[in-house]
């Protein structure tokens, strides 16, 4: 059978009350909930930090990026997403982490089975899609990078 739609591997992320979608491609590695604490006078999104590959990553609550509560998952069910930088700064900052409130799960994708929505995006959304009938934000990462790199400023 010769399949010639083009798919994307993609990784759908739960956070409170939305997933987000993300291709594969951009995400570094999935790891275990851990982070340090953030400390005192650190940005209302930051969560902690990772110890990754001898880095210190940002950890992210993406809700609290979003406008919303800062959330830290409970129950061993969040996870840590290490996300490949992809603006203007991925030099000085080549990789970011954002906690999950579940495990991440793989889908392939065809154009045809992502359908964009009308929804209203908070700063960290990109657009609001419908995938197999299930809704999904697609995060603005440029956004995120650039709140990382205002921190470390």
């Amino acid at each position: 059978m010769n399949d010639n739609s083009q798919s994307l591997s993609c990784v759908m992320i739960p956070m409170s009350g939305r997933q987000l979608l993300l291709p594969n491609v951009s995400i570094a590695e999935v790891v275990d909930y851990a982070s340090s604490d953030a400390g005192a006078n650190t940005p209302e999104w930051l969560v902690g930090y990772l110890d990754w590959r001898g880095l210190q990553l940002p950890v992210i609550s993406y809700d609290a990026a979003n406008g919303g509560a800062l959330t830290v998952p409970g129950d061993n069910r969040g996870r840590i997403v290490v996300l490949n930088t992809i603006g203007d700064h991925h030099k000085e900052v080549p990789f970011m982490a954002l906690v999950t409130q579940g495990i991440p799960s793989q889908a392939r994708l065809t154009e045809e089975q992502v359908r964009k929505l009308e929804g209203e995006p908070g700063p960290a959304d990109l657009m609001l899609v419908e995938v197999e009938g299930e809704n999904a934000w697609i995060p603005n990462l440029e956004y995120l990078e650039s709140l990382v790199v205002k921190s470390r400023h």
